[in-house]
């Protein structure tokens, strides 16, 4: 059985960077499929700077976490054989620290940090790393994919002590794979319109979960953007066989254009409510 995160701002702040942690099936006619464009809506250096607010009883508006995504290119060691020229992957991290203000409530600091390379045609991630940080607790983590046997093997340390046996999980699954830090990277390459449902497989420390991610509507909301159409996606990840356990969900608001930029997400739970905001995005076009 996983082990759960039962750390309450962890638990919150954190499923952003699970939201949509996929693992496709292979594509056929009728799923969508990734968008045939010269540059995908991140390229060529993005950059997503978000806010955490925590709201629970009494207390609201809270700023527990500042989180951030970026994407850049990455080399794959492998050079193409019609030009000669180093092929590049996609390099995608994601990171959420804590703010003061959750170790005077809670008692906790946090930090996670996650990376992954990307194959840039079949978008499937081929190496991820882990470090994840509560107070003097570190686990140090990394995922080795390989495309075409769809193999797992996920392989986590104790950084604080050498003595520790590796924790190794092995697992199989077939079609596109995609990682927490590349997850909501893929659905900004697909056709998104309201009504539908895709369903993807969930990966984390080396398991794998099937999940439906439902695409609700559309609506305008304001944001650091300012007043901007948005869709509204709900990703399945709270209950029995799912990535969470207990009841719960998880809202995403992506821009209602082309490049589809993450503005906003909301988690509600037994727990309390996270409200995640968009501060900055930087792109290097």
């Amino acid at each position: 059985m996983t082990r759960r995160r039962h750390l309450i701002p962890t638990l919150l702040v954190l499923t952003l960077l699970l939201a949509i942690v996929v693992v496709s099936p292979a594509p056929d006619s009728s799923k969508p499929t990734a968008a045939k464009i010269q540059l995908q809506p991140f390229e060529p250096a993005e950059q997503l700077i978000f806010e955490g607010e925590f709201t629970r009883s009494l207390l609201r508006g809270i700023n527990v976490a500042d989180l951030s995504f970026s994407f850049s290119y990455a080399p794959t060691g492998h050079t193409d054989k019609a030009d000669q020229k180093q092929q590049a992957a996609f390099r995608f991290t994601g990171e959420a620290i804590s703010k003061g203000i959750v170790s005077k409530l809670f008692g906790l600091n946090f930090r996670q940090r996650v990376e992954s390379v990307v194959e840039p045609d079949t978008f499937s991630v081929l190496h991820t790393t882990k470090l994840d940080e509560q107070g003097k607790r570190k686990r140090a983590s990394e995922a080795v994919f390989d495309p075409v046997s769809g193999k797992i093997v996920f392989t986590e340390v104790d950084p604080n002590d050498s003595t520790r046996a590796p924790r190794v999980v092995n697992s199989q699954a077939d079609g596109r794979i995609v990682d927490i830090a590349s997850a909501f990277y893929y659905l900004r390459t697909l056709k998104l319109e309201p009504g539908m449902t895709v369903e993807l497989l969930i990966s984390d420390t080396g398991e794998v979960y099937r999940t439906p991610v439902r695409i609700v509507r559309r609506e305008r909301i304001k944001t650091v953007l300012g007043n901007v159409n948005t869709l509204r996606v709900v990703p399945e990840l709270f209950g029995d066989g799912h990535l969470i356990r207990g009841k719960g969900e998880i809202t995403i608001w992506f821009t209602d254009d082309a490049r589809l930029i993450p503005v906003r997400a909301k988690i509600n739970n037994s727990l309390g409510r996270l409200d995640i905001r968009l501060k900055k995005v930087t792109n290097g076009r």
